[in-house]
């Protein structure tokens, strides 16, 4: 009588050299839950290039799934997606040396035509200010402000410490500040 490969204990040998599929369905639960603000806070760093924003997600979230052995010693995946995003955006700059700024939102509360009106001008001022900004302030403020991460995840995130994270917040609202009032 013959033995089939179970029987001679192949599969058990197959499923220790194979990645872990929980792994995998791991980087699978992450897109799920956050692949639209990845998306977003691309967007912001990319500019109105919406299939570059695109790209630089999907290669975000392939990136993950390339590195998904580092999953279970990665002690926060949120932050780990978004230093992915932050690495690819930031060499997207280097290719197109520039970035451009969109809003943090667009939808604007107003208070009839006037109340219209300032709303854009502001608008398109703190686009100008914060497009004024550097690379290197401007990720920082997106993931805090408008991505709602926290120092520890923004520092995890860049791979800085927590008290560069305070300082590079604090320069760049300085920075905003000074060019909104000037």
């Amino acid at each position: 009588m013959t033995e089939s490969p179970t029987d001679m204990g192949l599969n058990a040998s197959i499923a220790v050299t194979s990645p872990p599929m929980d792994l995998s369905q791991e980087v699978v639960r992450l897109f799920d839950a956050h692949h639209r603000a990845i998306f977003g806070y691309l967007y912001r760093m990319v500019g109105e290039d919406r299939e570059l924003a695109e790209e630089l997600t999907q290669e975000t979230f392939l990136k993950a799934f390339e590195a998904r052995h580092q999953l279970p010693e990665i002690a926060n995946p949120r932050a780990w997606l978004y230093r992915i995003a932050t690495n690819l955006a930031f060499n997207a700059h280097k290719r197109r040396r520039r970035f451009r700024w969109l809003p943090w939102s667009r939808e604007v509360e107003t208070h009839g035509p006037q109340g219209a009106l300032q709303a854009a001008e502001t608008r398109v001022d703190l686009e100008r200010a914060l497009g004024e900004l550097p690379p290197s302030l401007r990720a920082p403020l997106l993931l805090s402000a408008v991505q709602g991460l926290s120092g520890r995840e923004i520092a995890q995130a860049l791979g800085i410490s927590e008290g560069a994270v305070r300082t590079r917040l604090y320069r760049a609202r300085e920075q905003l500040r000074a060019y909104l009032q000037g």
